[in-house]
């Protein structure tokens, strides 16, 4: 299908007319359920509102969230205020290649989306990685959901996936990163509703909850030059992100970075964006008491 129907996610694809209605359809089905079937409340909506609409030229915005069912994208954009029906200003997306590109029209769907097919355990280097990539160099708006699968358990953030972290190592412009923790989708959508199946359709009359958390700063050629050093004084990092190909070596900022010394700076990353999520998760329960 020609590297997953590329061109379909092009914004000049037949004026970008597919592109616009595909957002205009989902921006309202996104509201609908947001605002209007159910109830959404939001934590800091400014400082999402004002990095989508005006952060300085050229300076991409990655988003990270945890993941508690399969429509947290839409539906995270769907809140009162948000341009949800904007093309221009939508996120790129990270999205499961075997749930969203199974067949010709769900690819061709998500890419007028302005979705990116992922791998699930393709490694941080396969081939699509580089257009996640390209959308940052580009300024642009791209969110993850950086624990790599939905966990609808009321439950502390899991050991991220090293993929975000290693965009934002690799972009030409380090992004500006913004945590974010939701909580209510998995009852809009759970899982095992029937019979261990998802609903047929979104449910209604629940309470969704969005924490947005203030911008990470990361001196990436600071942390590049610790991980190079710990790298050299201690054993190889071995983790479940090892694939049966050697990494190869990276510059970025006029710095090279081998296996040892990537892997050292990617947990490092990871974590920083973990703990960042898991205190957004503890406020957001507070305000509940």
């Amino acid at each position: 299908m020609g590297r997953k129907m590329e061109w379909a996610g092009r914004e000049k694809h037949m004026a970008g007319i597919p592109r616009k209605m595909v957002f205009l359809a989902v921006g309202a089905f996104a509201k609908a359920l947001a605002t209007l079937l159910n109830t959404t409340s939001v934590h800091n909506a400014d400082t999402l509102l004002r990095l989508v609409r005006s952060r300085p030229p050229g300076i991409p915005l990655l988003t990270v969230s945890n993941h508690m069912s399969t429509l947290d994208d839409p539906l995270l954009w769907g809140f009162k205020g948000f341009p949800s029906v904007d093309s221009k200003l939508a996120r790129w997306a990270l999205a499961a290649e075997d749930i969203c590109f199974k067949n010709s029209f769900l690819t061709y769907f998500f890419r007028l989306g302005k979705c990116i097919p992922i791998t699930r355990g393709g490694g941080i280097y396969q081939e699509h990685m580089n257009e996640a990539l390209q959308c940052l160099d580009n300024g642009a708006w791209l969110h993850t959901f950086p624990e790599g699968k939905v966990y609808q358990e009321d439950a502390p953030i899991r050991r991220l996936k090293w993929g975000t972290a290693s965009l934002i190592v690799r972009s030409h412009v380090t992004p500006i990163v913004l945590p974010m923790i939701h909580g209510g989708f998995q009852e809009v959508m759970p899982e095992k509703y029937f019979l261990d199946r998802r609903p047929p359709f979104p449910l209604c009359n629940k309470k969704i909850r969005i924490m947005i958390g203030e911008p990470l700063e990361f001196d990436i050629h600071k942390m590049m030059q610790s991980a190079i050093s710990k790298s050299r004084d201690g054993p190889v990092f071995s983790s479940t992100e090892t694939t049966s190909r050697r990494w190869p070596v990276i510059s970025p900022h006029g710095l090279d970075l081998d296996e040892a010394a990537q892997r050292c700076l990617y947990s490092t990353i990871s974590e920083q964006i973990q703990t960042a999520m898991e205190k957004l998760r503890n406020l957001g329960k507070s305000f509940l008491k």
